[in-house]
């Protein structure tokens, strides 16, 4: 069974071509939102720290330079997955609009579900992302 990882906006929907993301840039761009990159190995839903990719765009107004920045990331970064984030500053604090994944590595790895017992019938679990374990593996 292939193992596809679902987070963020049109997570359950296939991989957005880059037509498509160029929409969705043009979206954020449209309604003010400042745009980021961010790539990670380690794809775990509590891992909101993945790494940034150049400085974020606040007031950039041509998509085309965001799909360059893109293209740049996925050259440098091919074996990770990449992540487009759009911030709604609105608020007056960092609001995440729309975020999602705009790249993956050609094999995903998955998760191991593991699971203890504890004292009084508590059952915990334990959710480990397998692609941190295997930056070891070098038969990858």
């Amino acid at each position: 069974m292939a193992f596809r990882l679902t987070q963020g906006t049109f997570s359950f929907l296939p991989d957005l071509s880059d037509e498509e993301i160029a929409a969705q840039i043009d979206y954020a761009i449209a309604n003010g939102y400042a745009l980021n990159l961010e790539y990670t190995n380690d794809p775990h839903p509590k891992n909101f720290l993945w790494e940034m990719w150049n400085l974020p765009w606040f007031e950039e107004t041509d998509a085309k330079v965001v799909l360059e920045e893109v293209q740049k990331c996925r050259i440098a970064h091919e074996t990770q997955y990449i992540r487009l984030n759009a911030y709604d500053a609105r608020y007056g604090r960092q609001t995440t609009a729309l975020s999602f994944i705009i790249h993956r590595p050609a094999r995903e790895l998955g998760f191991d579900l593991t699971r203890q017992q504890g004292t009084d019938r508590v059952t915990r679990y334990r959710i480990a992302s397998r692609r941190a374990d295997a930056m070891i593996d070098t038969n990858l």
